[in-house]
């Protein structure tokens, strides 16, 4: 059963999100970045603080968030990955999510930012329409939530304990 995603009181980053979107299943993979722009620009997010570039497909998300995260110009509050890989009759699609979700958890720790996974696994179009295309389930939206929560506990662990 789909949680319905709740409106919050959430403040911008402090720094610039990046966003990196697949191309690959775009019409639901572009229904999430539409949900996660409208909270991230809802919150008063400047449209040049918001990072987006687009991959060829879900396999590709972490070289990208790989660089980004390396980047210190300019550094980010947060990654979003947007992603929906539909499963076929074989496990491609499995092995291709298990591998990007690896790579991000990796990534996520050796970087020191939040890295939010959104790299939908689903059985079928109607999963993707759900979670991807209703405002009301909208997963991108939720990630991007998470990020603007995520990029203020960091920042606010960084000063804090004066790191970086």
């Amino acid at each position: 059963m789909l949680k319905e995603i709740k409106a919050e009181t959430l403040e911008p980053s402090p720094m610039p999100v990046g966003i990196v979107a697949s191309l690959y299943n775009s019409r639901f993979v572009d229904g999430m970045l539409e949900g996660a722009m409208d909270v991230l620009k809802g919150v008063g997010m400047p449209e040049e603080s918001i990072h987006l570039i687009r991959v060829p497909g879900a396999y590709e998300i972490p070289l990208i968030t790989s660089k980004m995260g390396a980047s210190r110009h300019p550094r980010f509050g947060a990654l979003l990955c947007l992603g929906v890989v539909i499963q076929g009759a074989t496990q491609h699609a499995r092995l291709i999510t298990e591998a990007v979700t690896h790579e991000i958890t990796r990534q996520q720790s050796h970087f020191g930012i939040p890295i939010i996974h959104e790299v939908l696994l689903v059985e079928n179009e109607t999963q993707a329409q759900e979670r991807c295309l209703d405002p009301k389930f909208n997963r991108g939206g939720e990630a991007a939530q998470t990020a603007l929560k995520m990029a203020q506990l960091a920042q606010h662990i960084n000063n804090q304990f004066l790191l970086e």
